[in-house]
């Protein structure tokens, strides 16, 4: 028995969870949310609509409700004998002055209006007044006002009040409206139109204040909510029920039908006859006839996609290859001459690909000299790089041989111009220290401003002739030129990666920051020196990616060679 009620058990358990299962998907479907979002964006329309509405009876009846009081105060401010005013206040024309209190309670209780008053207003400031007439009832509105009398004096309720007296005062404005519609001083809600009174001679000389209940504004627009309520509600059941149902069967299941085969074909990679044929909507058909074409090409492109890989792979091992080739081509060991102490000497290639154009160099041509070059060959990546190999190893190649560094680069520029087809160029800098005297021999073949830091100093640039890169035009002469440098002078090159360095807000570093960044180090060793202008760079580009390469070289005159 007890078996029997555990297997019952168990059986229950299993169709609440696949209920509450259901429940689940049903809750996360396309059609269930569709729907649901359809309800919303609905009910939201229907209410900002409703809100719209209401809010424009409620101007347009305000608007109205201001006007017809307007014409009931001017008409009550025919009442009063404005050349008079001053008398009242004195006791004088007392007939006059009953008289036209009782005109004035008259209008008031015929049109239902809660209170009538005349002010004279203080124009120094609007700040205060003096009541000359005062008529209530209080009847109207069920409300407990106390008729004022003759002479009362009082400030201004607000500032608001203050300027509407001054406008109506100085004839700015034909009448004023306050509205009081929420109040929460145990008043009622109610509107106070201000027109003036004028004397004969068409001079304001008080003001007219009617009070009037603010009771019908509410009574007509609590049946026009109702009735915008009540038709909103049948349209949107209307409207739902319509666009579901239309919904569901033009749109939801359809675009199940082609999820269920974009599923499947995630799963599975291989093509489907299953959309063919489809019908629906263009866009729907469009989509579908897509996803088509789609499982098609992404089965070929998975196929091409193996081949593309395996020659990425393949290319991406030439080109470590080819950066390391490039990097042994150049000084990459420092110290570089451990024995010797007459220089200290430090260089670094930073290239914005895997690969540069730029290179530097250094080599002794004799005992007693010792050559510095840099380059910085046009264009980027694996030509750049092998044209930079070819022009690093024809500039060595020919030092080696002897002359000045303008005929070296002469000869190099002669023999590069008679196979280059390609129109590449480099500019370069070569110099020769006799490191016997410290003079430095030198050209610049249109490669940037050499700097200089004398006896520790700031770095400053060293204004040299320039002639042409190298490759540009055959027959150059390239000219010479000659400088010295003191023990403790240092000499510093670099490649335009520099002074173009970029951050994101495309501000550059320039010649003037290059300056500055090297001198912060101007009594450091050639290698902190070099170190510390990367760094200095880095924090001045604020991680923005290089975009050119940055090449530096840092020579140092210790001191003659004996």
């Amino acid at each position: 028995m007890s078996s029997e009620v555990s297997e019952e058990n168990k059986k229950q358990k299993k169709e609440h969870k696949e209920k509450n299962s259901r429940i689940a998907r049903v809750f996360k479907s396309l059609s269930f949310n569709a729907i649901c979002m359809i309800v919303i964006m609905l009910i939201m329309l229907s209410s900002l609509l409703t809100i719209i509405g209401v809010e424009n009876f409620s101007r347009s009846f305000k608007r109205e409700y201001a006007q017809t009081t307007y014409y009931m105060a001017r008409t009550a401010a025919d009442l009063v004998n404005g050349d008079h005013l001053e008398q009242y206040l004195a006791g004088e024309e007392t007939g006059e002055y009953e008289e036209v209190c009782r005109d004035v309670q008259s209008f008031c209780d015929n049109i239902s209006v809660s209170m009538i008053y005349v002010i004279m207003v203080d124009r120094s400031d609007y700040g205060r007044f003096v009541c000359v007439v005062d008529s209530i009832c209080n009847e109207v509105d069920n409300t407990n006002y106390t008729q004022w009398e003759l002479g009362y004096k009082r400030d201004t309720t607000n500032d608001e009040y203050r300027e509407k007296y001054r406008r109506v005062y100085e004839q700015e404005s034909p009448y004023e409206t306050v509205y009081r519609i929420k109040v929460n001083d145990g008043q009622h809600p109610h509107v106070t139109t201000i027109v003036p009174v004028k004397n004969s001679a068409g001079e304001v000389a008080a003001l007219l204040c009617m009070q009037r209940p603010a009771r019908e504004l509410e009574d007509a627009r609590r049946p026009y909510i109702v009735s915008v309520a009540i038709t909103t509600a049948i349209l949107l059941l209307i409207f739902i029920g319509c666009g579901s149902f239309f919904l569901n069967k033009d749109f939801i299941k359809p675009v199940l039908r082609i999820s269920a085969e974009t599923a499947r074909f995630a799963k599975e990679n291989t093509k489907s006859e299953t959309l063919e044929n489809f019908k629906g909507y263009r866009e729907l058909v469009e989509l579908a006839g897509s996803i088509g074409i789609m499982e098609t090409d992404m089965v070929r492109h998975m196929k091409d996609l193996e081949i593309a890989t395996a020659e990425r792979e393949r290319m991406g091992t030439e080109l470590s290859f080819a950066r390391t080739i490039q990097v042994n081509s150049i000084p990459c060991e420092f110290p570089a001459f451990p024995d010797r102490d007459e220089f200290d000497i430090y260089g670094s290639m930073k290239p914005a690909y895997e690969v540069g154009g730029d290179f530097f160099n250094f080599y002794f041509v004799d005992d007693s000299h010792i050559a510095l070059v840099i380059g910085d060959i046009s264009g980027k990546g694996i030509p750049a790089s092998l044209f930079m190999m070819v022009v690093n190893i024809m500039i060595g190649d020919r030092t080696g041989m002897g002359g000045t560094p303008a005929e070296i680069l002469t000869f190099v520029n002669e023999h590069i111009c008679e196979h280059n087809d390609a129109d590449m160029f480099s500019t370069i800098w070569l110099g020769i220290v006799d490191l016997r005297t410290g003079n430095v021999t030198a050209t610049n073949a249109g490669h940037e401003e050499l700097t200089i830091s004398h006896g520790g100093g700031d770095y400053e640039i060293y204004k040299t002739p320039h002639d042409l890169a190298v490759g540009v035009i055959s027959g150059t002469k390239y000219r010479d030129y000659e400088f010295h440098l003191d023990p403790g002078d240092k000499i510093f090159l670099y490649t335009d990666g520099l002074t173009e360095a970029t951050r994101g807000d495309e501000t550059m570093l320039t010649m003037k920051g290059a300056l500055e960044v090297m001198s912060r180090y101007k009594d450091c060793s050639p290698e902190e020196t070099i170190k510390g202008v990367y760094k200095s760079v880095n924090e001045f580009v604020e991680g923005a990616p290089q975009f050119d390469d940055l090449t530096m070289l840092c020579f140092e005159m210790k001191k003659y060679m004996d």
